[in-house]
């Protein structure tokens, strides 16, 4: 269901008031493919100052020039997929052609002196029988980084599939191929399975976590119900017991969760 416009803005104003290092508030792509989020720039004009950086996701070059419009904007996000046929089913290309694009991308970016987040998507597998191994998602990375200098880089399990196990295999071979470069973590999990995945990830040592609260969301272009993103709450309460300090505002965060819960409940 479409949020109005002034629901986003007040809950993104309480989320940036957590102290988070990064928020995705939105994306500049087809008002056709996803229409929920046709507003995007109305709502980044609402926005409250804060110390954290804003996130927006592109698909082509059109988003690109309509998101570098706005200074507040730190970086543009960009669904990179090592599975053909998600790349396919999520931005209208090929592996091929994505990659062209995103090498017309990135050098608008960086010329603008913003960055780009390449979210590797199907990055632990995928389930349309694609080549897939942590070598090929080792040489993507690899690839991106030599050829286009993209340094942020977000491991995407698209489908919730990834075992603890190959979360640490996978992050620990991309960390250890570049090691100088932001790897992070972007997870589709059900909720029985997310504390193991955040653990697996720590030990590993990842810094760099997405999430949504209450777990809401998942991909529109999966066609799979069942697996949320990663909780922010559950993402916090580890910290927390594990005594790392997430420079979270406690207090905020708890009334946008508390909003959080008020709005998913009435869209959905």
């Amino acid at each position: 269901m479409f949020i109005p416009t002034e629901v986003k803005v007040e809950y993104l104003n309480l989320l940036l008031a957590c102290g988070f290092k990064r928020l995705d508030f939105g994306s500049f792509v087809s008002p056709k493919a996803i229409p929920q989020l046709s507003d995007t720039a109305e709502v980044l004009t609402h926005l409250s100052t804060s110390n954290t950086e804003l996130l927006a996701i592109v698909a082509n070059e059109r988003g690109v020039e309509r998101a570098l419009e706005f200074e507040r904007i730190a970086f543009l996000g960009y669904p990179f997929s090592i599975s053909e046929q998600f790349q396919i089913r999520n931005t209208n290309a090929t592996i091929k052609e994505s990659f062209n694009r995103i090498k017309g991308i990135s050098r608008d970016v960086h010329d603008s002196n913003r960055k780009v987040m390449l979210y590797l998507s199907m990055g632990f597998g995928n389930p349309y029988g694609d080549p897939w191994s942590v070598d090929l998602v080792v040489d993507y990375a690899k690839s991106l980084y030599e050829t286009l200098g993209i340094k942020h880089f977000a491991l995407s399990d698209t489908i919730g599939c990834a075992t603890p196990e190959q979360l640490e295999l996978v992050f620990n071979a991309v960390k250890n191929a570049l090691p100088n470069l932001e790897i992070g973590v972007h997870l589709h999990a059900a909720p029985n399975k997310a504390v193991q995945l955040i653990d697996a990830g720590i030990r590993a040592g990842c810094e760099s976590f997405d999430s949504a609260l209450l777990g809401i969301g998942g991909c529109p272009m999966a066609k799979d119900e069942l697996t949320g993103n990663l909780a922010t709450e559950t993402l916090l309460e580890f910290s927390v017991n594990a005594g790392i300090d997430t420079g979270i505002v406690l207090k905020a965060f708890k009334e946008a969760r508390k909003y959080a819960a008020t709005l998913f409940n009435q869209y959905h």
